[in-house]
């Protein structure tokens, strides 16, 4: 035999024995959509996706990706019996892209949720602004699972120091943070680290001001902003320190933080958002809206019809806002323009924001109800929350809505449209007249909330979920989610991530008979690019997800 032959037998052995293993490593495919293309799937199932909006033929990392507007495009796969979780293990692989400058969420990878009976699976990255005063969540990869038979209970997670509210809470660098308002005329508002239990690490106080009033992650540091909070506001005995905020702050560590310049002349500072890779700030108690230019810069932007404005999020290509003086919601182009885009009847506060199923909702006072967006001056009532007055922070977690209230600090999750479930009441301080359950955020797998007066956080676990607490990177990501035995795990570029407590298996029958959803689900759809997804029947290896990331 010549040395040619020995080489074109070795190169056949190559092939053949790489193909063996990919043949092994996949004979266990759900489905396979190379996305580059097409919507097809490669896999025996032949479970074809169906397109809705979605452009095939974007540059991908290597060929062809689809690409994902944020606005209305998905592709759905009707239900079969390969679809049929059950108790099983399951994993899913996929390289996804998303840009570092954004003017949206990101929204959903993959879900196969019901929201009626509470079973299936989501793959979200959360972007959270505007629950209230901070923006809770950023560029958080979160995967969860539910069937709705699971206990559900509020737990306590302590008191950040003298705290009569957790102002702001805030998920930074796998911690979750907390801004303090602290009335007694010795104290100042604080920033918390969460510690677990009802433990909470003091970070220091930006400024002599009684209030933490916003949190922020912007290009991958905190700031915070601070208040002279007035409690009147809440019914409770005013504050007497008298030191006047609205002053922004970075943190250093090792409780120093950065002066980074005082936007505007009033008292306080309230909403804080990321938009176009720019830092926003609002005014609390004056009409104001600020823009960072760094250093200690800011440029002013003006205000809706000189009307105060609270929260504030980003949505589908603008800045919206809720407001103080009318029940207004603003919208803000990113230049110098402020439209208002609806007017609620009945309404004289609108508070929070959060974007669930691709739709933005909003809450407010004093008929105790969620409203949802359908279009310019278009708003539905979604129901009264029982008797409450109120609806402030707002949460999506797990492929559920979240609202919080006044006077009675509970907070109810979403089941359709006038039919709220309340979860529990989180304060029951005696002997006064509003209690809150102020904001939201998600953190470890479950939802967290600070509420008044007690100044406590207490957090609630629905389902089982995992989450990587820490902002993923822009650009080309390979994700692998898992159900691994008694456990949910997270992959970012072949390394773990996240994983979940334990949990029984058999209590998680995820069935359900609604379609599978690429780049949409109880969030928002997806703003970014996804290419070829896998789902796998059985969990993965780390040798296979090694080769699956390269």
């Amino acid at each position: 035999m010549n040395e040619r032959s020995r080489y074109l037998i070795l190169i056949l052995m190559i092939y053949i024995l790489n193909t063996g293993l990919q043949v092994e490593a996949d004979s266990n495919l759900i489905g396979h959509w190379k996305l580059n293309g097409n919507s097809n799937d490669e896999s025996t199932n032949h479970l074809n996706g169906v397109n809705h909006n979605t452009d095939l033929n974007v540059a991908g990392r290597t060929g062809k990706s689809a690409g994902f507007n944020g606005r209305n495009s998905y592709l759905s796969v009707p239900h079969q019996n390969a679809l049929k979780f059950g108790t099983k293990d399951f994993a899913i692989s996929t390289w996804i892209h998303t840009d570092e400058n954004l003017d949206d969420s990101l929204g959903d990878i993959l879900s196969k949720f019901d929201p009626v009976t509470r079973k299936g699976f989501t793959l979200t990255i959360k972007n959270h602004a505007g629950s209230t005063s901070s923006q809770a969540n950023y560029r958080h990869l979160s995967f969860g699972i539910d069937n709705a038979k699971i206990d559900e209970k509020w737990t306590d997670c302590g008191q950040p120091g003298n705290s009569i509210i957790p102002f702001s809470i805030c998920v930074f660098k796998n911690e979750l943070y907390a801004g303090t308002c602290e009335p007694a005329p010795e104290d100042a508002g604080r920033v918390f680290k969460y510690a677990g239990n009802e433990k909470w690490i003091d970070c220091g106080s930006p400024f002599p001001s009684n209030a933490v009033s916003c949190l922020a992650v912007y290009n991958g540091e905190l700031y915070a902003g601070v208040t002279k909070y007035r409690l009147r506001g809440s019914s409770l005995a005013e504050s007497k320190n008298d030191t006047r905020g609205g002053h922004v702050f970075r943190y250093a560590g090792n409780k120093k933080w950065i002066p980074c310049g005082k936007p505007g002349q009033g008292q306080g500072l309230n909403g804080m958002v990321v938009f176009r890779n720019k830092l926003y700030v609002s005014e609390i108690y004056s009409p104001g809206f600020h823009r960072y230019e760094g250093g200690t810069n800011w440029t002013n932007c003006g205000s809706p019809n000189g009307k105060r404005m609270e929260s504030m999020t980003v949505f589908n290509g603008n800045i919206y806002a809720t407001g103080y003086d009318e029940g207004a919601i603003y919208r803000y182009d990113g230049g110098e323009t402020w439209k208002t885009v609806g007017k609620l009847e009945g309404v004289t506060q609108t508070y929070a924001f959060a974007t669930y199923e691709g739709k933005l909702h909003v809450s407010t006072w004093p008929d105790g109800s969620v409203y949802r967006y359908e279009a310019e001056n278009k708003w539905t009532n979604l129901g009264r929350f029982d008797q409450e007055k109120e609806v402030m922070g707002l949460g999506v977690y797990n492929g559920k809505l979240y609202g919080g209230t006044l006077p009675l600090a509970k907070v109810f999750r979403f089941d359709g449209t006038n039919n709220w479930t309340d979860t529990g009441q989180l304060d029951t301080t005696k002997d006064v007249r509003y209690r809150r359950s102020w904001n939201m955020a998600v953190f470890k797998g479950k939802l967290y909330s600070g509420v008044l007066p007690s100044g406590k956080v207490y957090s609630l676990e629905a389902g089982k979920n995992v989450t990587y607490d820490t902002a993923l990177k822009p650009g080309w990501r390979h994700i692998v989610a898992q159900k691994a035995g008694n456990r949910l795990e997270l992959y970012v570029d072949g390394k773990k991530v996240a994983e979940s407590s334990k949990f029984n298996p058999q209590d998680f029958d995820i069935s359900n008979t609604r379609p599978l959803k690429i780049g949409f689900g109880s969030h928002d759809y997806f703003n970014g690019k996804i290419s070829d997804l896998r789902i796998y029947q059985s969990a993965l290896s780390q040798k296979k997800i090694d080769k699956l990331a390269q």
